[in-house]
């Protein structure tokens, strides 16, 4: 059995709690969030989860770990590695293992080479395990791309998108995907950072080519508008034709001058107000080729909550350090409970 904490009550924290009280191998024993009108609270009653009653909501982790005697923490704190250092580490000198799903976490090396070695430094001294995962990145645009590779001979060349409805997230993805701008302050928002497309492409471009042993010569991006030619509408927010309704982002891995790696994502609003069909799409061209096509796209909140939960067995039984999903057993769904 091992005795879970989730750090991070937002909607992906609590979903990642309500999965792990479904789990047989695994014990919720408390959380930790950041607004003082929690500390304190009954976590079975936040979640609205009778299984929870009992369990307490702590300010930090620390004093989390203390009191419960856990043995690992889910954290749903941030996207970048700079936002969830502090909450790593926290956890790491308190003797926990770590999974987070903060997208860079994916494979931390690829842009924050420091901080994801002093995360396996500290993480191998403490004798606890540290894995960053998630739907994409750590799952679609990565991990299942190089499982599909175990079949081949010889490999050319990889081309994936992943066509997904943002229409049930709230302000902070339409405002870092642009959406509901004029094409014209999307530019803008490119240059003031504003507007990001999506977080993740260069730690699943780093994954792929480190699993494959490729060395890239050059990651390249583009970020650009997808401009509603009809009305749109997400559960937050309306788009009318000629605005901004998503972000077509993609990034190429080169190797003397050619593609070997390139992965599109194309996120947006209602996407099937102008007839996209949301998918997932793999092709690998080799001997053999590969065309493995997902209708429609692995649902992104809970396809992320349930990997997170799902690896814990995984990353309890894991050698200390930093880790990646292509380090580790394939993933799989941990027992459930019986009822």
């Amino acid at each position: 059995m091992t005795r879970v904490l989730q750090c991070g009550l937002g909607a992906m924290g609590s979903l990642m709690a309500r999965i792990a009280l479904e789990k047989r191998g695994i014990e919720l024993v408390g959380a930790v969030a950041r607004r003082p009108e929690l500390h304190g609270a009954d976590l079975g009653a936040h979640l609205k989860a009778p299984a929870a009653r009992g369990r307490k909501i702590y300010p930090d982790i620390a004093t989390a770990a203390r009191k419960t005697k856990a043995q690992l923490v889910m954290t749903a704190t941030g996207s970048l590695v700079a936002e969830e250092l502090p909450v790593i580490e926290a956890g790491i000198a308190a003797g926990l293992d770590v999974v987070s799903i903060a997208e860079e976490m994916a494979y931390p090396a690829a842009r924050a080479p420091r901080s994801a070695a002093r995360i396996d430094r500290l993480a191998r001294k403490a004798g606890v395990t540290v894995l960053g995962t998630g739907i994409n990145p750590g799952f679609v645009l990565d991990l299942l791309i190089i499982t599909l590779t175990g079949v081949c001979r010889r490999v050319e060349s990889i081309y994936a998108e992943r066509v997904n409805d943002l229409s049930p997230y709230g302000g902070m993805v339409m405002q870092t995907q642009g959406i509901g701008l004029s094409p014209a302050a999307f530019r803008d928002g490119l240059k003031t950072g504003k507007v990001l497309g999506h977080i993740g492409f260069q730690q699943s471009v780093a994954m792929i080519a480190d699993a494959l042993g490729l060395e890239l010569d050059a990651v390249r991006e583009e970020r650009a508008p997808i401009i509603a030619k009809r009305r749109r509408r997400g559960e937050h927010i309306v788009v009318p034709p000629g605005m901004v309704a998503g972000c077509r982002h993609t990034a190429v891995g080169l190797r003397r001058g050619r593609k070997v790696i390139e992965l599109v994502h194309p996120q947006q609003i209602e996407p099937g107000a102008e007839g996209t069909v949301t998918r997932d799409r793999i092709v690998i061209k080799g001997v053999p080729n590969i065309d493995l096509k997902v209708e429609p796209e692995m649902a992104g909140g809970i396809g992320t909550a349930s990997l997170a939960v799902n690896m814990v067995p995984l990353v309890a039984a894991a050698a200390p350090g930093l880790v990646s999903m292509k380090d580790l057993p394939v993933p799989r769904l941990a027992a459930l409970r019986k009822s």
